[in-house]
Order: structure tokens, then C-alpha cells, then sequence
């Protein structure tokens, strides 16, 4: 686990930003890969993948449904 990763749904978490997804999908993937810059033969192939993620956590999160609260 990526411990600087924070939960970004409530009631943890009830003002993500863009940037808040962005940041947790950068640390996921730097994880992942080892690297915390990539070299310039990988950034492209980084870069997707950091957006590619960063999409489908606010697509998660748009859809959670948390038990207690509005959804």
C-alpha cells in the first residue's frame, strides 16, 4: 500500500479536488513502477497511465455510495 495515499471518499475525505486525484494516482504509479520521474523514453507511458488512473478514481468516486450519507 502507498501509505501517502489518503482516501479521498467520505466521511474521510469530503472536498477532493482534481489535483487530490491526480496526486493519489501519481504516488499509485510511481509505486507501481519504481520510478518517481520517469526516464524520457518512459514519460509518455507514465504520464497515461498517471491519467488513466486519476479517471477511473473520480469515476469510483463519483459512483461510491456510502452508507449513512446522500448519494
Amino acid at each position: 500500500m502507498c501509505r501517502s495515499i489518503k482516501t479521498l471518499r467520505p466521511p474521510y475525505a469530503d472536498d477532493v479536488t482534481d489535483d487530490d486525484v491526480r496526486a493519489a494516482a501519481l504516488q499509485y504509479v510511481r509505486k507501481i513502477s519504481g520510478f518517481r520521474a520517469p526516464a524520457a523514453h518512459n514519460a509518455e507511458a507514465f504520464e497515461r497511465a498517471v491519467a488513466e488512473i486519476a479517471r477511473s478514481t473520480a469515476e469510483l468516486l463519483d459512483v461510491l455510495q456510502v452508507r449513512g450519507r446522500p448519494g
